[in-house]
């Protein structure tokens, strides 16, 4: 089938609140009432009040953390502003907006004619009742309703979801800057899982098609250009050129050039990731391309019904951590993947399609079970 290589309170009173503190006489030492009781044991300090966490937490401000209302402006916010907070967008028309750093979540509402890059997103991005939008997203969940004419550079970990959308067009994420790599991983998103072309829609028409994928030629900077040079964000490098974007470029679920496909899978280490980059860089050099890519944790007894005979020899390495696993298309990919295994990770645990007639049989048994895992 296949082969391997080794907040205070304060007290009420009948008093005005502007009120000097009162002074009664008794004929001795004037006592002030509001005046602090003494230290009971004057060779002693008072001890301090105690503060709490929410003491001493920074003030957050609501307006740090929205865009509302703008027209015709660059707009957005730099890396190290938003730190896996929430984030909103509304009512913003012919705006370019940049979010150069990681949050929670976004909701996209009521905008119209906009250029919209987000960093990688922890939880959901939600687009409401939005027309004539070009974006680049990454995210853990990605829905719209009621909206029209968009075109998303999408990274999504789940299905994405349209709901009462027309018009909409989708290609693969590419997209870099300085800091994405980290925001990535702050955000909890891998690289590999990148369902963009597996559209649900959840109000199909009958006779119409409400989604498509963009044509591969699309170019991302001609649909989402760079900041203006004279905005707050000049100085921040950008890119969209796929051999630089952190998400690899995948073909998804356009139709394929080859019948002939090759799982390649890496076993968890100190350079798993590295390593599947110079895999991608090495086969696509060739001209071989990539349709997909998944990072997924597996249990003994998934390796035995995704790898069969060669299941024994991988069971030890799946509790190093999760595997990358990669589909690779084109005449001859699954020889040259065998060599490049041989020549190039001689010495790191990998799992390479045996040949052509089984290397189908070792995509389907790997995506289907990775679908099933992430519950597509």
């Amino acid at each position: 089938m296949g082969c391997f290589f080794s907040k205070k309170s304060r007290r009420k009173s009948c008093e005005k609140e502007d009120r000097d503190p009162t002074t009664t006489t008794t004929g001795e030492t004037p006592t002030t009432l509001n005046a602090a009781p003494a230290n009971p044991n004057p060779g002693h300090l008072v001890e301090p009040q105690k503060l709490y966490s929410w003491d001493t937490r920074e003030k957050v401000d609501p307006k740090d953390y929205m865009l509302s209302g703008i027209r015709d402006a660059t707009v957005g916010r730099s890396p190290g502003k938003l730190n896996g907070q929430q984030f909103v967008i509304q009512d913003c028309e012919n705006c370019s907006i940049f979010v150069f750093d990681h949050s929670a979540t976004i909701t996209i509402d009521d905008c119209v004619n906009c250029r919209i890059v987000l960093g990688p997103v922890k939880g959901s991005v939600f687009f409401r009742d939005c027309k004539d939008i070009r974006c680049v997203v990454a995210c853990q969940q990605f829905r719209t309703r009621d909206c029209k004419k968009m075109e998303v550079f999408l990274c999504c970990a789940t299905q994405p979801i349209i709901e009462s959308s027309t018009g909409m067009k989708f290609g693969c994420f590419q997209y870099f800057y300085p800091d994405l790599a980290f925001h990535f991983k702050d955000a909890g998103l891998s690289i590999f899982n990148n369902n963009w072309s597996n559209i649900h829609d959840f109000t199909p028409v009958s006779g119409e098609t409400n989604w498509n994928l963009l044509p591969e030629s699309v170019q991302v900077l001609d649909q989402v250009p760079v900041p203006d040079p004279e905005s707050d964000f000049k100085s921040i490098r950008i890119s969209a050129d796929a051999a630089r974007s952190i998400v690899p470029l995948t073909k998804g679920g356009r139709r394929k050039d080859s019948e002939e496909s090759c799982l390649f899978v890496f076993f968890a280490g100190d350079y798993a990731t590295a390593n599947a980059r110079k895999l991608i860089d090495d086969v696509t050099s060739q001209g071989f391309v990539l349709i997909q890519t998944k990072e997924v944790s597996m249990r003994p007894e998934d390796v035995k019904r995704v790898f069969q005979n060669n299941a024994e020899d991988l069971i030890e390495w799946i509790t190093k951590g999760p595997v990358i696993a990669l589909e690779l298309n084109g005449d001859g990919v699954v020889d040259a993947c065998k060599n490049i295994a041989n020549d190039v990770f001689n010495g790191t645990k990998v799992f390479v399609s045996d040949n052509k007639s089984s290397s189908s049989r070792d995509v389907d048994n790997f995506f289907n079970f990775a679908d099933m895992q992430m519950g597509l």
